[in-house]
């Protein structure tokens, strides 16, 4: 919606935001794009602004209020800031060694960087040695902080197809076994859309992908049946042979 109606874009996230405030809660994201739009809606919140006060009237009706202290995490920064890496690596008992991964940080965790405050923008480190604590090699790639492409899918193909690919190709010529992505949005852009454009031999080369919550939870001998491993389209179970 915030390309579309900034207000009801803050507004939905602001409604978010002040629901779990009202429980006491901090809130976590799984995906990055909500990441980026919970932070700056709280950075809106946190200002005098026009936006502020109809935010106001708006919560107002459902007898919430604006809570600015609560917290917007994403599950990265939770898992290496607050379990730490050394606990991870405790939990790991099925180290992926040979296996090579082309770490894909997300445009909406990176940027902008004063609004979602994950990492270092410019060459940030956290999602790469989370995916180096299950034992894998996070590989060095030009593309890593590039976008997927997804947000143009459905409005300009083209230009949506030709950012993933070149991406793609760029990670395959890094070395990368599979490409690791934390948010489901991108996910979807590289699963299920990379094997559509396969099926109709609009794509040359692959580079199949895996949530990274699928890749931790291999390494951590959780069943693959319970981490959904066969709803991916692309087929990863390759990387077990790096057991």
């Amino acid at each position: 919606m915030r390309n579309y109606d900034y207000l009801s874009f803050l507004l939905s996230s602001a409604r978010n935001i002040s629901l779990a405030a009202d429980r006491g809660l901090d809130i976590i994201t799984l995906c990055m794009c909500c990441y980026g739009s919970l932070k700056k809606a709280l950075q809106v919140i946190k200002k005098d602004t026009p936006y502020k006060k109809e935010i106001d009237a708006f919560l107002k009706k459902e007898r919430l209020m604006i809570e600015s202290d609560i917290k917007i995490k994403h599950i990265l920064s939770v898992l290496h800031h607050e379990v730490g890496i050394d606990k991870i690596r405790e939990k790991v008992t099925r180290s992926y060694k040979g296996l090579k991964i082309a770490a894909h940080y997300g445009c909406h965790a990176l940027r902008p960087s004063e609004v979602v405050e994950f990492d270092t923008p410019q060459n940030p480190g956290i999602f790469d040695n989370l995916v180096e604590a299950t034992g894998a090699q996070s590989v060095s790639w030009q593309m890593r902080l590039d976008c997927c492409g997804a947000p143009l899918f459905g409005y300009n193909d083209e230009l949506s197809v030709k950012i993933m690919s070149t991406k793609l190709e760029n990670g395959i010529q890094a070395g990368a076994h599979y490409l690791c992505s934390a948010c489901p949005y991108c996910q979807l852009q590289f699963d299920r859309v990379q094997n559509m454009l396969l099926s109709k031999k609009q794509l040359g080369r692959s580079l199949a992908s895996i949530l990274f919550t699928q890749l931790l939870g291999l390494s951590m001998g959780i069943d693959a049946a319970k981490l959904q491993i066969d709803a991916n389209e692309l087929d990863i179970s390759g990387v077990e042979k790096y057991i």
